[in-house]
Order: C-alpha cells, then sequence, then structure tokens
C-alpha cells in the first residue's frame, strides 16, 4: 500500500477532493492512504508562525525551514535527504523543480511512502530543497498561489498507476506518453455527428489495421500538438 502524507497549511483544501472516482476506488481497496497534515502542527511558538520575510529584501514571505524539517522528521523519521531510505520519497511542489512526468510518475507510484510538501506564498527556505527532499517537482512553467493545486495532480497521476487501481491493468500502459508519444485519438456513438465521420478502419474490426492507424494517428497527433516529444 502506498501511504501519501501532505503537508500544507490548508489540509482543508483536502477534506474532499479524494472521495471521487479512482482515487477513492484505490483508499477503498487499500491501495493507497491519503492523509493532509497541518503545517503548524509541528511549530513551537504560541502563534504557531510558519513563515517569516525574506533575507535581503523583497515581496511576500517565505516559508520557515524548521517546522517543515520537523514533519518530514515524524513522518518519514528522516531528519535529512540522505536519511531517507530508497523505499521513500519527499517531494518539495516548487515552480523552480523538475517537471512532472509520465516516467517520474511511474517511479513515485513505487514507493512505500510518498511526502508532499506546499509550497506557499514567495516559497519555500531554500535549505529544505538543499538538505531535506528527494525530489523539487513542478507540475508545468506556470505560478500557482500554492502547492496544493500540485499536491492534488501528483496524487492524482500517482495513484492510477498503482497495480490495481484502474479497472484495466493495461489501461496506463496505452495512455498519452507511456511510449514517448500522445495517445491515439478515440472515437464513440454516433458514427457520424454534424457531418463529422468515425475513421473507417475503427469500423472493421481487423485489429492489425487498427493497430496500425492508431500508431499513426499517434504520431501524427504528436507531431502537430507537442512536436517538442518528437525531439
Amino acid at each position: 500500500m502506498l501511504r501519501v502524507d501532505i503537508i500544507t497549511i490548508f489540509p482543508d483544501y483536502f477534506r474532499e477532493v479524494f472521495d471521487y472516482g479512482i482515487i477513492r476506488r484505490a483508499r477503498t481497496a487499500g491501495l493507497v492512504d491519503i492523509k493532509a497534515h497541518d503545517l503548524r502542527s509541528w511549530t513551537s511558538d504560541k502563534h504557531h508562525v510558519v513563515d517569516d520575510r525574506p533575507f535581503g529584501g523583497g515581496d511576500g514571505m517565505v516559508l520557515k525551514p524548521e517546522p517543515i524539517f520537523a514533519a518530514v522528521a515524524s513522518l518519514t523519521g528522516a531528519r535529512r535527504q540522505k536519511d531517507v531510505p530508497p523505499s521513500k520519497r519527499v517531494a518539495l511542489l516548487s515552480p523552480q523543480g523538475k517537471q512532472l512526468t509520465q516516467r517520474l510518475a511511474d517511479e513515485l507510484a513505487t514507493a512505500e511512502q510518498l511526502v508532499l510538501i506546499c509550497g506557499r506564498y514567495e516559497g519555500v527556505d531554500e535549505r529544505v530543497a538543499d538538505a531535506l527532499v528527494t525530489d523539487e517537482i513542478s507540475i508545468g512553467d506556470y505560478i500557482l498561489t500554492g502547492g496544493e493545486a500540485a499536491a492534488l495532480v501528483v496524487v492524482d497521476a500517482v495513484v492510477r498507476l498503482i497495480p490495481g487501481a484502474l479497472g484495466s491493468e493495461t489501461s496506463a500502459a496505452t495512455e498519452s506518453f507511456s511510449d514517448g508519444l500522445l495517445d491515439f485519438p478515440h472515437y464513440t456513438r454516433p458514427t457520424e455527428f454534424e457531418g463529422m465521420a468515425v475513421p473507417d478502419v475503427l469500423l472493421t474490426g481487423h485489429h492489425a489495421e487498427i493497430a496500425k492507424w492508431r500508431k499513426d494517428a499517434a504520431a501524427e497527433k504528436t507531431k502537430r500538438n507537442r512536436p517538442d516529444l518528437l525531439k
């Protein structure tokens, strides 16, 4: 079973979001256990302060290292990156991180425990990235108000890859990025809609021809929408 621990200053953000679809099914089946933890639980002052002004000046506030280090130590038993066992991953969600890809999601899905640290404000003290986490992950080249939305994306991408989470064991193997290309186009009934027809080959029942068409169509769609993947 994969254990997912989310460290955030807004634990209520995750109150019901994992109660739907594949993630709910995986939780019910005992394939994954997901918990959101309030970072303020690991503060030691009476006001539960988790942020402070940045050294050197500038706008905004920065999340302090002390409560984050304490939270990870409490949840994993590791106080430094070097102490995190191979079976566990500690990830900081940050626009400065490496991009989340299907390959990385595959790696994370094999872990026994995944800790996700949600950034906020102007960011997180750099010592968290330097000395604590095993991964710094970005879900895209844009800025969010916090790491909570990114945590949802990571959890969704990872949980569906756990064996038994999907209805079909081959579903994940035929999706976009599984072989370096985008997924092939999909069609369903009716065979014609407002003058747009389903490709004839899909109606033939000829599996070899359908497989060839899907491979060619996937390559064409990748070339059109994501030519960078072909490099």
